[in-house]
């Protein structure tokens, strides 16, 4: 069954820019066009590019870390990012609901990282893509590693020292060291973290 609403691309685009301030506008376009030149150079050139160029659009940009080919960030006025940062190759971070990633932080290849979602609650009449986004703020802690291929959905908060396994949808907060795998992730261990 259709709907009998019909959207517009204009309408589309006023809900959009409608949505941000006028420097989250300019950062989404910076980060679109300028990001899709610096996100295939590779080696330390490539590294040091990617590095200044959102160390000017994220919110808060650490010390310097590893941000490999091919990653992408949507929304990067919402991000803030710790020091040693080791990001792989395909992964896509969304930071339009918020995101905190701590220090010394691993991420898989084609990691998602996304703090919003589409709503599709308020109405069956009006079409999803009309129906907004549902921003929550996501925190990964300190020395977390999250494997290739994971999701982390809006809301979550990883503490400190967590490990995700390859190929898990995060979906709930993680105790401190803990190892978390699955759809939806569970909780299978702890990582031992006492002095030795």
């Amino acid at each position: 069954m259709t709907s009998p609403h019909k959207p517009t691309v204009v309408g589309q685009f006023q809900r959009l820019l409608g949505s941000m301030t006028p420097r989250q506008v300019v950062t989404v376009y910076a980060e679109e066009w300028l990001g899709s030149l610096l996100r295939p150079i590779p080696s330390l050139l490539g590294f040091i590019l990617r590095y200044l160029f959102y160390k000017v659009l994220f919110q808060r940009l650490g010390g310097f870390g590893y941000m490999m080919r091919g990653i992408q960030f949507i929304h990067s006025y919402g991000i803030s990012m710790g020091r040693n940062h080791h990001i792989n190759t395909g992964c896509t971070f969304d930071g339009r609901g918020g995101l905190v990633i701590g220090d010394n932080v691993l991420f898989g290849p084609n990691v998602v990282v996304v703090s919003s979602q589409h709503r599709w609650d308020l109405s069956t009449t009006l079409p999803i893509i009309e129906q907004g986004h549902r921003k929550a703020k996501i925190e990964i802690g300190d020395d977390c590693w999250i494997g290739a291929n994971a999701v982390v959905t809006p809301g979550v908060s990883l503490a400190e020292g967590t490990v995700v396994g390859a190929g898990s949808v995060v979906t709930a907060s993680t105790e401190p060291y803990s190892i978390v795998a699955g759809a939806p992730a569970r909780k299978i261990g702890t990582r031992d973290h006492s002095e030795s």
